[in-house]
Parts: C-alpha cells; structure tokens; sequence
C-alpha cells in the first residue's frame, strides 16, 4: 500500500495527521510569549540556562543546578584573520576549548537492570522538539525488551538559543516536564546550536563511561530520522557485542566546505587539511560498546571540531578503526530510480534500517503502515 507524498491524503490517513498533530497543543501553550523587541544577537557561547525549583517526580530522574560559565579563551584572537572570519566561527575558536558541562537534567539509573541495555537510542534533539520526541517515544523509540534484548532511549539537548528571556523559561518548563515524566533527557548548560553538535557526542561519550559502560550497541541519530528498531536488533544481534563496529553511509572523500555563507563552512584555520578522514554521516550510525569506549579515549586528544560527523571520523582515525557503509541506514532518504520525489510506500522501508528525514506525522503514517500485520510487498523495492 503506498502513501506518495505528492498526492491528496484519504480521510483516514487525515485523522491520523490529526491525532499527531494534537499533540502541538501543550507546546504551543508553553511557548507562546512576549518576545522582546530586539533580542540579543545569537552566538554559539555557553550559557546558564535557567534552573526550575520544582523537584523531579521521577526517583530515576535528577535535576542539577549549573556551574560556572566557561571563560572565553581571548588568545583566539590572535589567529592568523581573525577578524575576517564570521561571527559564529570566532564564537567557536574563543571557546573550542570548553569541553566540560554540568547537566541540567540527568537519568542516571537509564541503565540499571538485570540484563543490562542492549541497545542504547541517542537521539540529538533540541528544546523547541517537543513534537518529534513525543512520536519517538510513542512509535520506534519504545523502551522495551525485543525478544530479551533490552532497548533504552535518551534525548541529547542543550539549552535554547534565543535571546527571549521568558521564552526560554517556558521552554526550560518543557524540558523539565519531559524529564521528570519520561526519565530520558540529557540536557547540559551548553547552547543548542549546529556548531555544538559535535559537544553532544562529547559528552555522552563521558557520560557512558560513568552511567552506561556496559551497553553493547548504541544508535546515534537526529531526531527526524525514522528507525525500523527489529530491523536494527535484527542486524546487531548475530554480530559480537565485544568487536569493534562502526558503521552508516559511509563518507569518503569528503571535503571542507570553504564558501563562508554556507553553515558547513570550515576555514583553513580550524582545518588546513583537503579531505577528511572517512566518517559516517552523522544523520544516523551505529557503533559497539568497545567502539564507543575507544573513541571516548581517541576525543581527549582531538580539538573540537564544528562538523560532528567529520569529527567522529577523526576520533576513528586516531583510535586505529575503520568506519563501514551499511545500506540499510539511508541518512539522504530514498528513491525510486526514475522517480522524483521520495516515495511513501511502506514497502521500501520495510528492509531498511533507519532513513532521514520524516516529519512527526510522517513518522507516525510510517509506523502504523510497517506495524500493519496485513502489509503485504510482492517484489522487493529497489531503492538508490
């Protein structure tokens, strides 16, 4: 049965966007506010986000209050233009070396059980995602045991980027609500913003080693990806726990992008070389529990890095490990040969193993369809 995404919706397929999308009203409310007439320019600094008083319901759940601000490191300054550099970039220099957060809100036992965590789902969000965490957690990202193997679920969240104070404080409610109720949030005092991706793998890396260091597989991806989650046990399952795996699209040849207006830009001052080492796109990979450890040990020795995928193939270089391709994880989508437009037929994804990008309701759509025990796929899809 297909849903092309270019044509009318039947009435079903309306009342299950509508569902989804009801799901908007709690985020709307929290968020609506004042916004300040001139709010303050955005930059990639940390901050102090604002810590709420409520107590968490949840016993596995903990609430901290930030530290201190890490200092700007003016010595950046001096490097070689400077001045001639963006904005942001100039941000990310004078503080490339804050590498060291305190979390806001915490889950400190996710990990804790007799059978340990099979596989671990680390998914990159944002504060203001509300919706997409909501129908992860309602569709692929169930926190359940398939077939005796435990599967766990965290958010990675910095702290909003806004210059509206009491927009941020709504937000602030948002995640706090999330956390207390659902027990999966991960959010530290940095600012939520692209450059700060790669501090995400950073820091869970650490928090693994301290919380997590016996978790056998780890799934890391944006928060708008879809995952087909037995498809994925089904893979990782036959394979070792205690061997090196890394493994997505594979990115060879990968070069720096040099155009200053383009939000990937590099400058030769923080990447002098021409290629990057090999890496998977950063959309969504899997990696190994002694994976995961090896690069938590190879990032202590590499700067930060604005690309957080090219920078997990430089912690993969320096460990002495290889990334692989797998063409079941499509971080670029899908598509028909001869067809324009991706196609929404559940029957392309039925094989596969995780595909970027889906809306929430897409997602929801998706997950009924390949839940559907009447799905019926005569021949196999060839997709590219």
């Amino acid at each position: 049965m297909a849903f092309p995404r270019c044509r009318p919706i039947n009435l079903k397929t309306l009342a299950s966007f509508l569902v989804g999308m009801s799901f908007l009203a709690l985020q709307q409310w929290l968020l609506q506010a004042p916004r300040s007439q001139q709010p303050e320019e955005k930059r990639d600094r940390p901050i102090d986000a604002p810590s709420a008083t409520t107590q968490p319901m949840n016993p596995s759940v903990t609430q901290l209050t930030p530290g201190p601000q890490c200092v700007a490191n003016t010595s950046a300054n001096t490097i070689a233009d400077f001045e001639q550099l963006p904005a942001r970039i100039q941000d990310f220099l004078r503080y490339r070396h804050c590498r060291h957060f305190p979390l806001l809100w915490d889950a400190p036992a996710k990990c804790q059980g007799d059978r340990g965590v099979f596989l671990l789902l680390a998914v990159k969000s944002s504060p203001v995602h509300y919706e997409r965490r909501d129908l992860i957690r309602r569709t692929w990202g169930q926190e359940r045991s398939y077939r005796q193997l435990p599967v766990r679920r965290l958010f990675l969240l910095g702290t909003p980027e806004t210059g509206d104070a009491e927009r941020a404080k709504r937000l602030a409610e948002l995640v706090g609500l999330e956390a207390r109720e659902h027990g999966d949030m991960l959010q530290w005092a940095f600012t939520d913003t692209f450059l700060n991706l790669t501090l995400k793998h950073v820091l869970l890396m650490d928090w693994l080693a301290e919380h997590c260091p016996r978790a056998r597989f780890l799934l890391s991806c944006d928060d708008d990806v879809f995952v087909h989650t037995v498809n994925v046990l089904r893979f990782l399952q036959v394979l070792p726990p205690d061997e090196h795996l890394f493994t997505g699209q594979l990115m060879q040849g990968s070069v720096p992008i040099r155009d200053s207006r383009s939000k990937y830009f590099v400058p030769p001052q923080l990447f002098p070389g021409n290629v990057y080492p090999v890496y998977c796109s950063g959309g969504g990979f899997l990696l190994s529990g002694p994976t995961a450890r090896a690069l938590h040990a190879a990032a202590r020795h590499i700067p930060l890095f604005p690309i957080d995928d090219a920078y997990m193939g430089m912690c993969l270089e320096r460990a002495g490990l290889e990334p692989r391709g797998h063409e079941g994880i499509r971080p670029f989508g899908v598509r028909l040969p001869g067809v324009l437009h991706d196609s929404f037929d559940p029957c392309m994804y039925r094989d596969l193993l995780l595909v970027h990008r889906f809306t929430p309701y897409e997602m929801l759509l998706m997950w009924k369809a390949l839940s559907r025990p009447t799905l019926s796929c005569g021949q196999r899809h060839i997709v590219s």
